[in-house]
């Protein structure tokens, strides 16, 4: 039996998935004559002289609403000695000396004082923020509840553990790194990973001009030259006019997705994916078919889209300064559609306006909103999610109803949620009746099968893959799923993508590269470390760093330098997060740095306690320099947590067998054995161990499992048959090699099974 520690799996480095902008370059501005060579930024009040009416439309919107210092003008809440009570806890929001504060529990569950410094949002809930030491601001659990006017939790069917992440003291909670970058204009998080503090700051508290358009110092200074004077470029860092779609919705993407920073924006950057890493339709986010489920925003929704593919952007639907609609109901689709042919009964089948059909409802049976009439095309192309207790946001997908896709890949439907006693059958039967009974292809379904692990999606994600037409988002998601299937198929397609012209799409490959020789590896990547975009060239470096530098061919060396510093810059920048503090870990372990990454996954741990992945690496980090005690504490630590991680199970069980405690090691084997299901390698190990203990029948039983999960797996087939040989039981050994030529008929074993059976039966 190998030794755990080999086994064992070190964290990957990654920051997060991708989002591409690779077509899209939006040149630096060159310098202005007699200005400033430096744009610096001026506020939004400079901004009005010339632009009075935008200005004014602003003012009154949720952008410029989206911070502001506490006062009786910008709180919105009852701090007349409320009451608020949750699990036991009375929380009492009053006044003192002018200012806001909350009793409540803090850190390590103590109920103290605690003043608000600053509100945090507008509707339909505002926030509240609590300096901490070391510059940092924390948010308040507990809301105000804007259109009911009373307190609410943000939680309320979690019992919060202060030691959680999640508690609002600790990191998970915390405005510095969660939430500051979208609500302030020029937000600079000055977080120092040595000192663990914050100096955050920003050009205005809101979001305000610049927050789109860039530093406007240059533009005031062309605006101040006399008319015939002005130089054709007119200072801006961020064009806004003159743009296609995709520069736009780009545009608004470092705030409206979900995603994570390469750093602080800084408005000059020539790719989405040198700001930021958004996400793909990972199973806690999306639904299979793209559905929003988890608090995603709208950019991943919107961007599969066929308004998206058809040069649809978010201002033909939004005032950019005021934020809201251009028109309201079917008016606003009808800017497009026709309204005569979609604004009428026979196309939705519904009551007319104005005739409310059933509430959504939240777990505890309380309506949450009301469903418009089925006449309304949002109610049924835009179905949404409530996220923060209150805050209902419809899905930009804008898709067709899909009720016959929901029994098969567990998908929400706009038909059900309003007709909840209804089910999807009674859904499907109607929409088939009315359009049609064809239901066309959707990738939801080969998605749904990826999930699943199942050998016939492979066709579909290659399909999607090499589809041009297909949504981008799409295509990089089909990308990520192709791990999970032999690297003889799927090398050619990630081949392809590492050339492709979408960022998006090389830096997928690049995460999901499956093993091949260091020399192999060496010849596919090393090209993408000069990469034009920071988010390719950071994972270019990630994916080399399991090279030793000294392999490093002398041609790259300088390029994997380079894109290594940038890489662990990055990584740095968000060193506040425990999945960074691991990637950390994870490449001072590659490059042989132990003390450095025992601090690195210490850290991690201490941000997060349930990040078990730390513990598990910082397990395997001990054992690999035989501190076995310290690495068996770490494990028995992290499962005192979380009892149920079935593959720290797995580590702990192959760690005590490497300390000879067999007895303890076949019980977190045999937990791992239950928990992992189909994970051959589990009973590969759990069966060698018992077969040591000379518990045979055991063994057999957990041998035999492995070889059915992967019967093309040479180390399985071959501990199987070795053991129903010496077993003597023959009739096993001929089924397993029929199972093996039944699975590659090429494979050269099942067929020499075959022939020694023979010779015994001679």
């Amino acid at each position: 039996m190998r030794r755990w520690k080999i086994i064992g799996i070190i964290a990957t480095l990654i920051i997060v998935v991708s989002l591409p902008l690779y077509g899209i370059k939006q040149k630096k501005n060159q310098s202005l004559e007699n200005v400033v060579q430096e744009a610096t930024f001026i506020t939004s009040k400079a901004c009005a002289k010339c632009h009075k009416k935008e200005y004014e439309e602003w003012q009154d919107s949720h952008h410029a609403k989206a911070m502001a210092v506490a006062t009786d003008e910008t709180v919105l809440a009852d701090f007349n000695n409320t009451i608020f009570e949750k699990d036991g806890v009375q929380s009492r929001f009053f006044r003192k000396d002018g200012g806001f504060f909350v009793y409540t529990r803090g850190p390590k569950g103590e109920m103290a004082d605690f003043e608000i410094t600053h509100t945090f949002g507008y509707s339909p809930l505002q926030q509240y923020l609590i300096p901490f030491p070391g510059g940092k601001m924390q948010c308040l659990p507990i809301a105000w509840d804007v259109k009911e006017n009373k307190w609410f939790h943000l939680y309320p069917d979690l019992t919060l553990d202060p030691e959680e992440w999640i508690y609002w003291t600790n990191q998970g909670q915390n405005w510095n790194s969660m939430c500051a970058d979208c609500h302030s204009t020029e937000l600079q998080k000055n977080y120092d990973p040595k000192t663990e503090s914050y100096n955050t700051s920003w050009a205005e508290i809101n979001v305000g001009c610049e927050a789109c358009h860039g530093p406007g110092s240059k533009h005031l200074a062309w605006a101040e030259l006399p008319e015939m004077a002005r130089p054709e470029n007119d200072g801006l860092l961020v064009q806004t006019s003159g743009i296609n779609n995709r520069q736009q919705v780009e545009s608004c993407a470092p705030c409206h997705s979900r995603r994570s920073m390469l750093g602080d924006y800084k408005h000059e950057q020539q790719d989405l994916l040198d700001t930021e890493v958004p996400r793909l339709f990972e199973e806690r986010l999306y639904y299979p078919d793209g559905q929003i489920l988890d608090e995603v925003y709208v950019y991943g929704s919107f961007v599969q889209s066929k308004m998206y593919a058809n040069d649809v952007r978010c201002s033909d639907c939004h005032n950019v300064h005021t934020i809201k609609l251009h028109q309201e109901g079917n008016a606003l689709c009808s800017q497009c559609h026709q309204a005569s042919v979609y604004d009428n009964e026979t196309h939705h089948f519904h009551k007319q306006k104005g005739e409310k059909g059933d509430a959504i409802r939240g777990s505890d049976n309380e309506v949450l909103f009301k469903v418009g009439s089925g006449a309304e095309c949002v109610q049924c192309h835009m179905p949404g999610r409530v996220y923060m207790g209150n805050d209902y946001r419809p899905d930009h997908s804008i898709r067709v109803p899909r009720p016959d896709l929901s029994t098969n890949l567990g998908t929400p439907n706009a038909c059900n949620r309003c007709h909840i006693d209804k089910s999807n059958e009674w859904s499907a039967e109607y929409t088939q009746k009315w359009y049609g009974s064809k239901q066309k292809y959707h990738y939801g379904t080969v998605f749904f099968a990826a999930r699943q692990g199942e050998a016939q999606a492979f066709q579909g994600l290659k399909q999607i893959i090499q589809d041009a037409l297909s949504p981008l988002i799409v295509r990089a998601t089909a990308l990520s799923y192709l791990n999970r299937y032999p690297t003889d198929s799927t090398l050619p397609l990630f081949k392809e993508s590492l050339i492709s012209d979408e960022a998006l799409l090389r830096r997928t490959t690049l995460m999901n590269l499956p093993p091949v020789s260091a020399e192999d590896l060496q010849q596919l990547v090393s090209p993408l470390l000069t990469d034009p975009v920071k988010g390719v060239r950071i994972e270019a470096a990630r994916t080399l760093a399991k090279i030793p530098a000294d392999q490093i061919s002398e041609k790259w060396r300088k390029p994997y330098d380079s894109a290594i510093a940038e890489y662990m810059q990055t990584a740095l920048y968000s060193a506040d997060f425990a999945a960074s503090r691991l990637n950390l870990g994870a490449l001072a372990t590659l490059q042989g740095q132990t003390d450095e990454a025992e601090e690195h996954f210490k850290k991690a741990i201490t941000i997060d306690r349930d990040l078990y992945s730390a513990r598990t690496n910082l397990a395997i980090l001990y054992s690999r320099h035989g501190k076995l005690d310290l690495a068996e504490e770490v494990l028995q630590k992290t499962l005192a947590v979380n009892p149920v991680l079935a593959d720290v199970h797995y580590s702990l069980g192959l760690l005590l067998s490497e300390k000879k405690q067999y007895s303890e090691a076949v019980k977190h084997l045999q937990t791992a054995s239950s928990g992992m299901p189909d994970n051959a390698k589990t009973h590969y190990n759990l069966g060698q161990l018992l077969l040591f203990l000379q518990r045979d029948t055991e063994a057999g039983e957990f041998l035999k499992k492995s070889f059915e999960i992967e019967p093309q797996n040479e180390n399985y087939q071959q501990a199987v048959v070795r053991f129903y040989v010496e077993k003597g039981d023959l009739q096993q050994v001929k089924e397993i090699a029929e199972k093996i030529i039944a699975a590659d008929k090429a494979d050269p074993f099942g067929h020499q099974i075959l022939e020694f059976l023979k010779s015994r039966q001679q």
